[in-house]
């Protein structure tokens, strides 16, 4: 089971995505839309890469983000028809910008983004490395941030590239939750954690199948049950 390509993949469904270029272009730039989302407190972003040709290798991106994480722009601006905007989305790797015209509750302009190439440094710092600047869009969309990896190398987990950085932050997997699981007599590998995240095993699924009688349960058994749905 190619794990990390499943959990891109089911990330990309559950965020509405039409597709999404791992390896971004640094100093990126294109066509960007954002509007408010059905879901409270948030909008629906897309990117169209202007570094698309015949729309092959175009890597565009379409994903939900929280409004709060953008600066000049709120829910009110949307509806001021004509109204110039300039929506900033600052992460740790990086900095997106949309500047546009509001036109039918949409904001539809130009983007770019522009690298925090510091951040690769303080990332090899902590023992990560293989992170070139072609990937710092992704991780700013996605909030990989230098504190959260290192949280996760505190609650145990071992053996993060900079790849796995994607498929992990993409599933939500924290370390509340992993030291939860740990405290329960298990060790999960990457993989193990990522599909976790995907099958949503948690620990309160966890101790329902212990507590229904399910034994000797080890991550890919409790997997497989929710695979096959034998919990039902």
């Amino acid at each position: 089971m190619n794990t990390r390509r499943i959990a891109v993949g089911v990330a990309l469904v559950a965020l509405g995505a039409a597709s999404l270029q791992v390896e971004a272009k640094a100093d990126d730039h294109g066509d960007c839309r954002i509007r408010m989302s059905e879901k409270s407190g948030q909008v629906e972003l897309k990117i169209e890469r202007a570094s698309c040709k015949d729309d092959h290798d175009c890597g565009n991106t379409q994903m939900t983000e929280p409004l709060s994480a953008f600066t000049g722009i709120t829910a009110a601006d949307l509806s001021r028809e004509g109204a110039r905007l300039d929506a900033v989305l600052t992460a740790e790797a990086g900095t997106l910008r949309c500047s546009g015209a509001v036109h039918d509750a949409e904001l539809a302009g130009a983007f770019t983004f522009e690298p925090d190439k510091a951040f690769v440094g303080r990332m090899r710092e902590i023992g990560i490395n293989g992170i070139d600047p072609e990937k710092l869009e992704v991780y700013a969309l996605f909030r990989v941030t230098r504190d959260w990896v290192v949280s996760l190398q505190k609650a145990g987990v071992s053996g993060i590239d900079a790849d796995n950085l994607i498929a992990l932050r993409v599933q939500g997997v924290n370390p509340a939750e992993i030291k939860q699981v740990q405290a329960m007599g298990y060790h999960p590998t990457l993989d193990e954690l990522i599909q976790m995240r995907i099958f949503h095993v948690t620990p309160d699924f966890i101790q329902r199948m212990k507590a229904k009688g399910f034994e000797n349960l080890t991550i890919a058994k409790l997997v497989q049950i929710r695979i096959f749905k034998l919990a039902e």
